[in-house]
């Protein structure tokens, strides 16, 4: 028999997946996915089963329903303030991770490098390679995850096509500032390069930080690609619901790709977003600050029983560093693994995130904290009984 795609076939099981499986297997409390355990905004859901009785329910246009490519359109001019044409430079993804296919797909040439800030999201690195582009890795390392601006010049040269800059980062937990957007917006100007952000967690920067998108920056709104998830903006993953904000010259190739893709996404669930984002800022500011409650309560709680919590700015996702409690010779993969096993509580490793995962940093692991509170609690619970088992406790 003729062999698959070799590419595509050469990526196991991922880890994620086993730590799910064994999760299930053990009865673990599972704070390795990264997913919210409640429902979702009453009011978002309740547009979305009013759409279903409101036709069409057919194949909706391909960039997307009217109403909400203005609705994106309008987001970012409310809270960013980019004057957005929703005929010319707004498109509607099965989800951020499909708009970052389209994306990849339909702007990169084979040979083209695309310089990646890792630890980054998983499913970047096979769709870059898949079409073609050769990653240029630059590592940003725990707990301080400070962007090294010379590693970063020296990712570039005149091969490079384009940068992924995923801000609020998945699963660095990192925002970031101001001068390092600006000297990612130098480099890319210097070297003729495109910027793909994912923002998918836009709405998820904590402690006063602003998420300021790249595309607002002198000089680059014609070289961004913004991508957006109402997934993680209301709380709703299973929806697949993503949106894609880009020059018209980009966002051409962009959609050719997506027609292809997928052609489009469920017509009622397009409508019940629109609603969700011209919804008021107590709603956005509500989401942000309940996920820095939770954030704040995982971290007190893991502290309190002797593990180390790192610095969190964004996102829902909390890095602990474990090299105390860690066995001899131990990986990080070792340690999630005995701590499903033997403790009921499921994380990842953050290994798992680099490219390299033998010269990654092997004594942290991911928790999700966008659980609910007595979820959060009965995992520390279960870390402190077992820790204290094993004699590492306090």
């Amino acid at each position: 028999m003729k062999a698959a795609n070799s590419l595509l076939s050469s990526y196991g099981t991922t880890v994620f997946e086993v730590m799910s499986r064994l999760a299930i297997e053990h009865k673990a409390i599972n704070l390795g996915q990264g997913f919210p355990d409640d429902r979702g905004p009453d009011p978002v859901l309740e547009q979305a089963s009013k759409a279903l009785y409101d036709p069409p329910n057919q194949y909706p246009p391909m960039m997307g329903v009217p109403e909400l490519r203005q609705a994106v359109a309008d987001h970012n001019g409310r809270f960013y303030g980019l004057d957005v044409d929703w005929q010319k430079e707004v498109m509607v993804s099965t989800g951020a991770t499909e708009g970052l296919a389209a994306c990849f797909l339909g702007l990169i040439e084979p040979g083209d490098e695309v310089v990646v800030i890792e630890p980054l999201y998983d499913c970047y690195l096979p769709m870059i390679r898949r079409a073609g582009g050769i990653p240029r890795p630059v590592r940003l390392t725990p707990p301080t995850w400070d962007l090294d601006l010379e590693a970063l010049e020296n990712a570039f040269s005149d091969r490079t096509k384009m940068i992924v800059v995923n801000d609020p980062q998945n699963p660095a937990s990192k925002v970031y500032s101001r001068d390092e957007l600006t000297a990612i917006a130098g480099l890319c100007q210097k070297y003729d390069a495109y910027a793909l952000c994912d923002e998918a967690y836009e709405h998820l920067a904590f402690d006063g930080r602003p998420h300021i998108p790249l595309m607002s920056l002198d000089g680059m709104r014609e070289r961004c690609v913004r991508i957006g998830s109402a997934g993680k903006t209301f709380s709703l993953t299973g929806w697949k619901v993503g949106y894609v904000t880009a020059p018209e010259h980009l966002l051409g190739p962009i959609s050719k790709a997506h027609q292809f893709l997928v052609f489009t996404t469920a017509p009622n669930l397009q409508r019940a977003v629109a609603f969700g984002l011209a919804q008021d800022d107590s709603y956005f500011d509500g989401l942000r600050d309940d996920m820095a409650r939770r954030r704040d309560r995982l971290t007190q709680g893991l502290t309190a029983i002797g593990l180390a919590p790192v610095t969190c700015q964004g996102t829902y996702f909390l890095f602990v560093d474990v090299a105390a409690h860690l066995y001899d010779a131990e990986t990080d993969e070792g340690f999630c693994r005995r701590l499903v096993t033997d403790a009921g509580v499921a994380a990842v490793p953050v290994s798992a995130f680099y490219l390299d995962p033998q010269s990654a940093p092997r004594n942290f692991i991911r928790f999700c904290f966008a659980k609910q509170d007595p979820v959060l609690d009965g995992a520390v619970e279960r870390l402190d009984t077992y820790l204290k088992e094993v004699g590492l406790g306090i």
